[in-house]
């Protein structure tokens, strides 16, 4: 049970549910993770708003308005800007030391408003001059394209206030309820050289098992739950970009089928995949090439058996069901 301060949704102490994926720079994974997010809080029936952001784009902002050397400062205030307004923002800005010629430069981005390509657009203008801000962006751009998500909004605003951060960030906020994010998180490539591990990759996301819950019970969603679990049925080759693309969207049937399925994160060899695969015990791998694109007809290994068959996924779909 989680003690709770005076203000909803604030916690001195809380649960939460992680999950991350380690040792690969993968953009796959941000992806994966995205689709996670959609699919938990479909299946609790709470309508939310999946919103993202680059610590590359944070960084690359401070770096044009001549304040590079004070991201986190930065950061940290405009993550506050939807709960303290834009004069408070201001004010606790120069509180930190930012000079009046860095702060209005930081003006249109605290005020635009627009969709996801508008967005872009503005960020490409206002980053042209900024190495890693563009880098940012390019990131920003993959994963809107392959993740392919009504849920997905770009907030330029949002910074979660954690300087470990190195590339996307994510929150997630319950629509029509007052209450804080539900679900966090973002990539931490350098995370682990804090614990004597260099050099590995590493992106998450954690869910507010508490917030949640305080959601759920005030849109009244609480029912009898028959969830079963069980570990990944389908693994995806991963031969290229082109074949990534369309995995994902099959991997989407087979989990909208309560089939869990993963695509392998990098274009590594096949010995490797398969060999995570059979390390896994995931029963079934299929492999998608340009001719199975084109014919809708896949090839299926059986793991169990080192049988390789050709079958469409609707019924494979129905055998995993039966």
């Amino acid at each position: 049970m989680a003690c709770r301060s005076s203000t909803k949704g604030r916690y001195r102490e809380f649960y939460q549910c992680d999950a991350d994926v380690i040792g690969s720079d993968s953009l796959l994974n941000e992806v994966e993770l995205i689709q996670i997010m959609e699919n938990v809080f479909d299946q609790l029936n709470i309508n939310v708003a999946i919103k993202i952001n680059n610590r590359k784009i944070l960084s690359g902002i401070a770096e044009v308005i001549g304040a590079g050397d004070m991201i986190v400062d930065i950061t940290v205030a405009i993550d506050k800007l939807d709960k303290i307004g834009l004069e408070k923002v201001n004010e606790e800005l120069r509180n930190k030391g930012l000079d009046e010629n860095a702060i209005q430069k930081l003006q249109p981005l605290l005020v635009f408003k627009g969709n996801t390509a508008d967005t872009i657009t503005f960020l490409k203008t206002l980053l042209n001059d900024s190495e890693i801000g563009k880098k940012g962006i390019q990131e920003l751009e993959y994963v809107f394209q392959l993740a392919d998500s009504s849920f997905l909004e770009l907030d330029i605003t949002l910074a979660r206030g954690l300087n470990y951060y190195t590339g996307a960030i994510f929150e997630v906020k319950a629509n029509g309820v007052q209450i804080g994010s539900i679900t966090g998180g973002g990539r931490y490539d350098d995370l682990t050289g804090i614990f004597g591990l260099p050099n590995v990759s590493g992106v998450g996301i954690s869910f507010g098992i508490d917030r949640i819950y305080d959601v759920m019970n005030e849109l009244g969603l609480f029912e009898n739950r028959d969830l079963k679990q069980s570990g990944t049925r389908v693994m995806f080759v991963n031969f290229g970009q082109e074949e990534e693309k369309f995995c994902l969207k099959e991997i989407k049937k087979l989990r909208n089928a309560g089939i869990n399925a993963e695509l392998f994160p990098d274009q590594a060899k096949m010995k490797k995949q398969l060999a995570y695969a059979d390390a896994k015990k995931i029963p079934y791998v299929i492999l998608i090439g340009s001719e199975e694109m084109t014919s809708g007809i896949f090839t299926i290994k059986n793991m169990n058996s080192g049988e390789q068959f050709k079958k469409r996924l609707e019924d494979v779909m129905e055998e995993l069901k039966g």
